[in-house]
């Protein structure tokens, strides 16, 4: 009877593996002489028309994933149930039509899997999935994604600085890299020298949006300022511009390699003041807190969680569930005004298992956590169950800045002690204001000369001509009183 129930067993699984929906990938030799060893990613969307360049997160979409090794060009690669899948197997999607591109991830060093440069990629299709799971779709590569090019303009500059610290990490050529934007009395004036603006983008932000643009520097408030716009992408996500284990040194790279080239190619007078927002402003936190004598003000807004009692508002140092609350709801990573859910952390994490690198919580783990023995970050859950790891969890608390301005309070104050602001806005979507609140309160309690305001909005509509005026009149205060201590 066993042996029976063996053999059924054995007979439904292949029967359902040879009606299992198929994909046929492959791509040419023109495209690629040599054998491809590494991930290939199927993208498929309803509505997108060019999936390959969805955003996990703010889009949420059918995704499969395969790894091969030496497959040459012409071969057939089939990507079927097998695959690592979101949300579910290809067999068990819905019937009906999608946009479909498959990307041939050669891990270049590109945060972007769908647009990373040399990637090999099929053009969109439409296919129309129905009842016959015989059929095969077949995708050729015909694409290859070009390396971006900056274009220069006369207030526009691009400024790559080879960093010998990155490149000693990764073992590969590493540049930081910005989009300079001088502001006209650079022109006018030119024995004058400025002060310098650094802004850093969230995640996904890249600083080629301001190829081609010709517009001076908009003036800090009534000060003109030469703006860097820095952009922290790299393999893993974005880099904040902390020292990790897995990206390597950032922080140090930025302060001691970059800038001093900027001040030797640009007329900059000395003073250096930081802003960003979302992930920018979680980077621009860290860099004040913890590089206080290189910068002389930060304005941080909405940052990335900045005390992981409230993490998304999940408490890590209570070891909480990452998927699910105490009452077992979802836990949401973006909601709309704060309250009510837009995509949760389990779907999150899901799709971020399929698009395995470079996206929103795998560049959290490449900061934050340890290096695993395969080279690649260890990951802080579960990601089947959501349980936290609280191995990895104590070496997110290097982190913590609100743990970490708690512990050195005494020791930093006297170097950063009135030099940041924080806003955010009372519904942000990605509950960040929860963890600002947190450290207003900590700071508070510190006696520190730390600003915390709160606006309303969220995290996208928070940025009024109110909002941004506000944070630019706080720089040029502190660029005033940093000239007043230079006479």
């Amino acid at each position: 009877m066993k042996q029976f129930v063996i053999a059924l067993f054995a007979v439904f699984y292949f029967a359902a593996n040879v009606s299992a929906q198929k994909f046929s990938v492959s791509f040419p030799d023109s495209l690629l002489k040599q054998p491809f060893s590494g991930n290939i990613l199927l993208y498929l969307s309803k509505e997108n028309k060019e999936p390959k360049n969805g955003t996990v997160g703010l889009d949420m979409f059918p995704c499969f994933r395969v790894n091969v090794k030496n497959i040459k060009p012409g071969a057939a690669v089939i990507i079927d149930d097998n695959a690592v899948s979101y949300p579910r197997p290809l067999s068990d999607l819905e019937r009906t039509s999608y946009y479909v591109q498959a990307v041939w991830d050669r891990d270049l060093g590109s945060r972007s899997i769908g647009r990373g440069a040399g990637n090999l990629y099929s053009v969109s299709q439409k296919v129309a999935f129905t009842k016959d799971f015989n059929k095969i779709f077949k995708l050729a590569a015909t694409k290859v994604n070009p390396e971006p090019v900056f274009k220069e303009t006369q207030y526009v500059k691009e400024l790559k600085v080879p960093s010998a610290l990155l490149t000693n990490f990764s073992h590969r050529p590493i540049t930081l890299d910005a989009a300079v934007v001088l502001p006209r009395q650079y022109f006018t004036e030119p024995q004058r020298k400025f002060p310098v603006r650094f802004t850093v983008s969230g995640y996904g932000g890249d600083y080629h949006r301001y190829s081609g643009n010709n517009n001076p520097a908009a003036p800090m408030d009534t000060t003109a300022v030469i703006v860097v716009n820095l952009d922290g992408n790299c393999r893993l996500g974005h880099s904040v511009y902390a020292n990790s284990d897995n990206n390597g040194p950032w922080g140090d790279a930025l302060t001691t390699e970059f800038i001093p080239q900027l001040e030797r190619t640009y007329r900059c007078n000395g003073a250096r003041l930081l802003n960003g927002h979302s992930s920018g402003g979680w980077t621009v936190l860290w860099l004040q807190t913890h590089y206080p004598n290189v910068f002389d003000a930060c304005w941080s807004s909405s940052p990335d969680p900045v005390d992981f009692r409230s993490f998304l508002k999940v408490n890590l140092y209570e070891g909480q569930n990452m998927f699910y609350g105490k009452d077992s709801t979802l836990n949401q990573v973006g909601t709309v005004d704060g309250v009510f859910p837009w995509f949760s952390m389990r779907d999150t994490y899901a799709l971020e298992n399929v698009v395995y690198r470079g996206e929103q919580m795998h560049s959290i783990d490449a900061v934050f956590s340890e290096r695993a023995a395969n080279g690649e970050p260890m990951r802080i859950i579960d990601v089947k169950t959501g349980v936290v790891n609280p191995a990895v969890f104590d070496h997110w608390k290097n982190y913590d800045i609100s743990l970490y301005l708690r512990t050195n309070w005494d020791k930093i104050k006297g170097n950063l002690d009135g030099k940041v602001r924080v806003t955010v806005g009372n519904q942000d979507n990605f509950l960040l204001n929860y963890a600002v609140m947190l450290l207003g309160d900590e700071m508070k309690k510190l006696n520190s000369a730390f600003i915390f305001k709160y606006y309303p909005g969220d995290h996208f509509t928070v940025s009024t001509p109110e909002y941004q005026k506000d944070g630019a009149q706080f720089l040029e205060t502190k660029y005033h009183e940093w000239l007043e201590k230079r006479k």
